[in-house]
Parts: structure tokens; C-alpha cells; sequence
């Protein structure tokens, strides 16, 4: 099930320009959905050197015109740091400008620097996800509702009845429970079993027939004839998006892209960066399966977006007329 990502952060090393990797993701986006794949995911993140999305849901909606059948997965939007009711009013816009495309993650944050930056008790995090999530489902019912003392109403009604496709993110019991108690399916950030059966068990005590999504897969997939060459080409930038993203992790964070490295070497060793040939990509969709993610991030840490599509051509010239 091939994916395609984007997070469009650019590092001060990068040769290209911001505007040419927003222009890039939309071409980018568009092709994967003439190619077959499955489910294009944006993140979220505040406040970093690099520009990191900070409004998903925008560049959600520019996707979805530009398309008309890929699904777009926000994973994670960070719902603490969102008023719920103007959260409720833009999903439900992107949801019909998608026809129902669209899918979030919610997810809770965890760098401390974004809570200040918004003025969010990080300690509270998870009750304000919990009321946040209520309060959004209330306003999707096109209903008035009290809100903080108010009489309140979002319209209009999202396009997905009786709304998008809404999973809890996280990576600890706490999580699971969470996501069973709120009767809502779960898509934690790494693929522990354990989690599912807490989760399940939970389901069981209140009532819910949930579900549960594990990733299973590397963060990074490009596809090359000349394996060495590419990751003389990209490796900085593949260490720049493991060094910063394990920078970032806090204690009880994890993540099955989270990296610990501190060279390149330690990059292509962990597995979740893959440069391969034609022949290997094969083999790499093979040994994943059916419910494998086969991911492209091809303007991952400030790529070229040439490098990018050649990557994304040579997938479609010499691996997908082998697979499909």
C-alpha cells in the first residue's frame, strides 16, 4: 500500500526554496493518486527552524482540489493546541472540499515548546484532547449546543456523516484506554501489539467494536538504480530529519520512525531510512504485505524535489508494472 508524505521542512543546507516544495508536494500529490497510491499524510508541527507544516488542514484542502480520489491523512493533528469549535469548522470545510477524503489522527503534542508558544497547560493535555474531541463531535451535528456558557452552532455539517474519519493517536496505554473510551479506532505512532490488546480489552468493557491500526514500515522509501550515489545525495539530508526528530522525542514518546543517530552511517543502518533498487523495492513490498506501507517522503528534509521524482518515476517505470 504505497503512501506518499509530506512535512515540507527546509534546513539552512537546503538547495531549493520553500515555494518551490509547496508547488512540488501538490504536483507530487496529484501523481501519486494517478499511480495508485492509497493515502497521502501530512503532519503537524509549531515554532521550528525548518518550517515544519504548521496548518495542515490548509494544505490538506489545497491537496484535495487538486485531487480526486487519494485519501489525505493528517497524522497527528494536535488538538490541545486548537480552539475545538473553528478545529470542528475547518475540518468539516476540507471534508467537503476532499467528498470525504479526509481522515485525522488526533493527536496530544509533546514538545514543550509548543504549549507555551500557544499558551497550553501541557500537564492537561489529555483531558483538553478528551473535551476538545466531545466538543467537536457535538458540533458536527449541525445542532446548537452549550459552550463555555454559550449557545453555540457550527455549520456547515461536515460531508462524512456523521464525520470524517477520526482515529486517537498516541504511544501508551494511557492512549489506548483513551481511544476506547472514546469509542473511536486508534492509530498509535509505532506498531506494538501490546497496545492493540489493551486497546481491544478496553473496547470490550465499554461496549465499543473498535479498531486499530498499527504502522507497519520504514518512514522512508526511494527508489534508485544507484543505490551509494543517492545517499551521497541525500544522506544529510535523511540525518537532519532523524537528528531533529529524535531531539524532539520526550520521555515515554515513541515512535517506529524515531532514529537515534548521529551519523549517516547510523541512519542507513537503522532501517527505517531505505534507499533501494527497482529489484529490492519489489522484494521490500513483498516481505511487508498486504497491510504494509510502502512510504515516499520524496522533499523529506529539504530534498531536491528532482530527486524526489526521479525516485517517484523509477517506481513507476520499474516496480509498479511488477506488482500490480
Amino acid at each position: 500500500m504505497p503512501t506518499i508524505r509530506f512535512d515540507l521542512r527546509l534546513p539552512d543546507f537546503a538547495t531549493t526554496t520553500r515555494d518551490a516544495q509547496y508547488a512540488a508536494a501538490l504536483e507530487q500529490a496529484a501523481w501519486a493518486e494517478q499511480h495508485g497510491f492509497a493515502t497521502a499524510v501530512l503532519s503537524e508541527h509549531h515554532g521550528t527552524d525548518d518550517g515544519f507544516i504548521p496548518s495542515p488542514l490548509v494544505m490538506a484542502g489545497a491537496i484535495a482540489a487538486k485531487t480526486s480520489r487519494i485519501h489525505i491523512t493528517i497524522s497527528a493533528l494536535l488538538v490541545p493546541l486548537h480552539d475545538p469549535l473553528r478545529l470542528a469548522e475547518d475540518i468539516a470545510v476540507v471534508d467537503h472540499i476532499s467528498r470525504g477524503r479526509l481522515a485525522i489522527v488526533a493527536g496530544l503534542g509533546y514538545r514543550p515548546e509548543e504549549f507555551e508558544m500557544f499558551g497550553v497547560d501541557r500537564t492537561k493535555r489529555g483531558r483538553i484532547l478528551e473535551e476538545h474531541v466531545e466538543v467537536m463531535r457535538k458540533a458536527w451535528t449541525g445542532e446548537p449546543f452549550e459552550y463555555r456558557g454559550t449557545t453555540v452552532q457550527v455549520s456547515p455539517t461536515p460531508y462524512s456523516q456523521p464525520h470524517p474519519l477520526l482515529f486517537i493517536g498516541g504511544s501508551t496505554e494511557i492512549a489506548a484506554r483513551r481511544a476506547a473510551r472514546l469509542q473511536l479506532p486508534m492509530f498509535p505512532a509505532i506498531g506494538d501489539p501490546a497496545l492493540a490488546d489493551i486497546y481491544n480489552e478496553e473496547c470490550a468493557k465499554v461496549g465499543y467494536q473498535g479498531w486499530v491500526m498499527l504502522p507497519q514500515g520504514p518512514g522512508f522509501v526511494h527508489v534508485t538504480e544507484d543505490p551509494e550515489k543517492a545517499w551521497a545525495q541525500i544522506g544529510r539530508h535523511a540525518l537532519f530529519d532523524a537528528e531533529t526528530y529524535s531531539a524532539w522525542q520526550t520521555p515515554g514518546q515513541r515512535s517506529n520512525v524515531h532514529v537515534a543517530a548521529q551519523t549517516v552511517d547510523d541512519v542507513k543502518a537503522s532501517g527505517v531510512y531505505r534507499i533501494v533498487t527497482p529489484d529490492e523495492c519489489v522484494k521490500l513490498i513483498d516481505d511487508l504485505g498486504p497491510m504494509g506501507a510502502l512510504c515516499f517522503h520524496p522533499l523529506m528534509g529539504g530534498m531536491d524535489p528532482d530527486l524526489g521524482w526521479e525516485s517517484l518515476e523509477l517506481y513507476a517505470t520499474k516496480v509498479l508494472p511488477r506488482i500490480a
